[in-house]
Parts: structure tokens; C-alpha cells; sequence
């Protein structure tokens, strides 16, 4: 059997040292890949795991880091955060070529549609979007320090950080000039808001980033894919959220092809009830949350553009990329609205 980024006879082999309560790998099979980290499920002969291994092919150095996300779901493992139970880390590139980490199973699914959630009762799907933000709030609860996070990353200037990184990504990625885009970085700089006590954040909050389960009561099961998680302002996660997340009626964000259209379904939470019930779980003020949304769309606008540019270079995979161009100005207005006196 081969698998791209798998070498199974050495991969059984590490795992007969290190993992021997697995059992010998039986089948290995991608579940996700793409531009992101890669994962795969293990079915051992005594239960299955999850392999995570960056993706194929050169990364930057500090990028896809494996010992990064280990790090993270095994400080988060003892705390009321929901992730996949930390199996065994190799940094012998030698086994499949690059580090990895294997995690538990966990028996849940990662909902994008409507289609994907299928009909639950409203009150359920209600449930699960107050769920979503619960566990942000815990996410943001953890001290940090106490779970052996401390020097994760730097709390102090998180914001103005994220800015320029984002600014660097649209300069190497951008395949026009837009005024717009240049008017929004100098209002976004202009309204930085005052330095908070930073958290744990994960970096791409939203549901089709955890595994769920809806019966016998909706739960949010695990969260997955913490690559870009670091220490900083807690509300960039929520803005983030909220960037990706549909109300109904919205035909401008439905024409975005980004995310998926979960949160349209009937008794989930709209975007501000999510947003009071998070303030509600965290207890945490929410000054300016419009700076936070208007910054989730810009980073958006860029991740976007960067599609686009790939797309136009020819090196995308799939369909769909045509039109993905025409959403980088609407994100763009969405966040120059977001800034405007409500």
C-alpha cells in the first residue's frame, strides 16, 4: 500500500517501539490535506490514531511545526479544552521524511454546510453554536502559564504583528493595485486597540475546525488544527469567527466562497447573538468588536488574494477559483464598514 507522504514499513516499525498498545498498522489513509498540515488515520490492530505531518514538498522553516501543535494538544490535554489525547511525537525525519505526532481518534465529524450538519432541531443546532463559543471562552480561560505555556508566544504588540505580517503577504501575493486595500491597513493602524492581558489563541477559530457530534446532545468533541495558534488578543479569534460566520439574508457574505454555510441553519446563533454569548461564557468585555471583525475580513481579503494569485499562476488543484478574485474588494469593503461609527 502506498500512501504520498507515508512510509509504512518504517512508520510500523517506529510505532512497534513507541506505540506498542496500537498494534501494528493495518491501513493508513489521508483524511485532509492541501495547502495545510496533512492528516491521516492510522487503524491499528488495537485501535486507531491520527497521524499529523506537515505537507509534502519545501516549507518554510517555521512554518507546518509539528512540535508546535504537539505542544499545544498536550499542555490543553488535563484542561476543560476539548482535543485529541496527545499519543507520541518523532522528530526523526528519517521514519516518513518529516516530524509528526500521532493523537487519539476521536469519534466526531468537522461540519462546513448545511448539507454536511443535515437537519437537526433547531434547538440543537442552537446548542452547538453556544457550544462553539463556550469553548472559545475556554480556550481563552487557560492560564497559560500553568499548563506550560509560557513563551509561546509574545502577548505584548500581537496586533501590530499580525498587521505587518499580513501587509508582507498581500505585498508578495497581490496581482493589482487597490486603494482600498492601502485606505483600510492605515485605518486598521490608526485604531489598534490598547495592548490586553494576551491568551491562548488558536488562530482559525470556527466550526469545520473541530469535530462535533449532535446526538444525544450537541458537545463540540475536540479542537482541531492548532498550527497557527500562539499567545495573544483574544478577541482576534472572535473577530475571526464572526469574519467567517453567514447570518441569514446576507447575500454580499453568501457570495464570498470561503467557508461554508453552516451557520445558516435553522436556531443557530447570528453573528451577535454568537457574540454576546461568548462576552456571557468568557466574561470578558468586548470593546470595539468591530475592529476585530474589520480585521478578520482584511486578513481574509489577503489569504483570499493569495488563492487568486495562485489560481492566475496556474498552480491551484481542483475548481472552483475562477471567480475567488472578485471577493478580495468585497472583504475589503466589508471591513472599511465594520470601522464606521455603528
Amino acid at each position: 500500500m502506498t500512501v504520498p507522504g507515508i512510509d509504512l514499513p518504517r512508520l510500523s516499525a517506529w510505532m512497534a517501539d513507541h506505540v506498542p498498545d496500537t498494534g501494528e498498522p493495518l491501513s493508513v489513509s489521508l483524511i485532509s490535506g492541501g495547502r495545510s498540515n496533512l492528516t491521516y488515520l492510522v487503524e491499528g490492530r488495537d485501535r486507531r490514531v491520527v497521524l499529523r505531518r506537515p505537507p509534502l514538498g519545501h516549507v518554510l522553516p517555521t512554518a507546518h511545526d509539528m512540535r508546535r501543535e504537539w505542544r499545544v494538544i498536550s499542555a490543553l490535554a488535563p484542561t476543560p479544552v476539548p482535543v485529541p489525547e496527545p499519543v507520541a511525537f518523532c522528530a526523526d525525519e528519517d521514519v516518513i521524511g518529516a516530524p509528526f505526532y500521532l493523537m487519539g481518534h476521536v469519534e466526531g465529524a468537522a461540519v462546513r454546510t448545511k448539507e454536511e450538519l443535515g437537519e437537526p432541531e433547531p434547538e440543537h443546532a442552537r446548542r452547538l453554536s453556544e457550544r462553539l463559543a463556550e469553548v472559545l471562552a475556554a480556550i481563552h480561560a487557560v492560564d497559560h502559564r500553568e499548563v506550560g505555556l509560557d513563551g509561546f508566544g509574545r502577548p505584548d504588540g500581537y496586533l501590530a504583528r499580525q498587521l505587518d505580517r499580513w501587509c508582507q503577504q498581500w505585498e508578495r501575493s497581490k496581482t493589482a493595485e487597490l486603494p482600498e486595500y492601502d485606505r483600510l491597513v492605515t485605518r486598521l493602524r490608526d485604531r489598534l486597540p490598547p495592548a490586553s492581558a494576551g491568551t491562548l489563541v488558536h488562530g482559525d477559530y470556527r466550526l469545520d475546525n473541530t469535530l462535533v457530534r449532535l446526538a444525544p446532545e450537541p458537545e463540540i468533541m475536540a479542537v482541531v488544527d492548532w498550527e497557527m495558534s500562539t499567545l495573544g488578543d483574544p478577541l482576534a479569534d472572535l473577530g475571526l469567527t464572526l469574519t467567517y460566520w453567514q447570518d441569514p439574508g446576507d447575500e454580499e457574505r453568501a457570495s464570498i466562497p470561503v467557508a461554508g454555510d453552516v451557520t445558516l441553519a435553522p436556531g443557530f446563533l447570528s453573528a451577535a447573538e454568537f457574540a454576546a454569548h461568548y462576552a456571557k461564557a468568557s466574561g470578558r468585555d468586548i470593546p470595539d468588536l468591530g475592529f476585530y471583525v474589520a480585521f478578520g475580513n482584511f486578513k481574509l481579503a489577503v489569504i483570499v488574494e493569495g488563492i487568486h494569485a495562485r489560481f492566475r499562476q496556474g498552480k491551484t488543484v481542483g475548481e472552483g477559483f475562477e471567480e475567488i478574485g472578485s471577493a478580495v474588494p468585497v472583504l475589503i469593503a466589508r471591513a472599511h464598514r465594520m470601522l464606521e461609527p455603528s
